[in-house]
């Protein structure tokens, strides 16, 4: 068996590309909330606190024109009680919730294998971005990925 490698406890920082900085900027500090690190201007990057300072980062980068698009995908960490109201702010926001597969949605998916909960939405350059949160229950992957109010009505013969 191999040596031990340093244990990895947390994400603390994810990077995604944008095809305009100012306008990523604006995406992520008015319709999502997060609070403004630092701008550098001549580099085109933009970093983003999720929680609080110092906990975790997004990295903002603009790329530029270019012929093809990248999507890229980064989940936010979020409670349960904040992830069942996320729909109707998402849309207030004029942003589209979706779920596990790209449809628009008016509730979380939960991924029953792990089991966690997820919203699922754009931004603006087409990254896909997730609000999840674990749930206290056992995994039950034979459930697949099931829509909110279907695994709230599971029966005791199925738990």
């Amino acid at each position: 068996m191999p040596e031990q490698m340093i244990p990895i406890v947390d994400l603390f920082e994810a990077h995604l590309t944008v095809s305009d900085l100012n306008r990523a900027i604006g995406f992520y500090s008015k319709q999502l909330g997060l609070p403004l690190a630092r701008v550098f201007q001549e580099r085109k990057v933009a970093f983003f606190w999720i929680g609080a300072p110092g906990s975790a980062m997004l990295g903002l980068w603009e790329a530029g024109t270019m012929p093809i698009q990248l999507s890229l995908h980064v989940a936010f960490r979020v409670s349960l009680d904040h992830l069942l109201t996320s729909v109707p702010q998402l849309k207030r926001a004029g942003i589209e919730p979706r779920d596990f597969i790209g449809n628009p949605t008016d509730q979380p998916v939960v991924l029953a294998w792990m089991p966690a909960a997820a919203i699922y939405f754009r931004d603006l350059d087409n990254n896909q971005l997730e609000l999840i949160s674990m749930l206290p229950e056992a995994p039950q992957p034979e459930l697949g990925i099931l829509p909110w109010n279907q695994w709230v009505r599971r029966t005791p013969s199925n738990l």
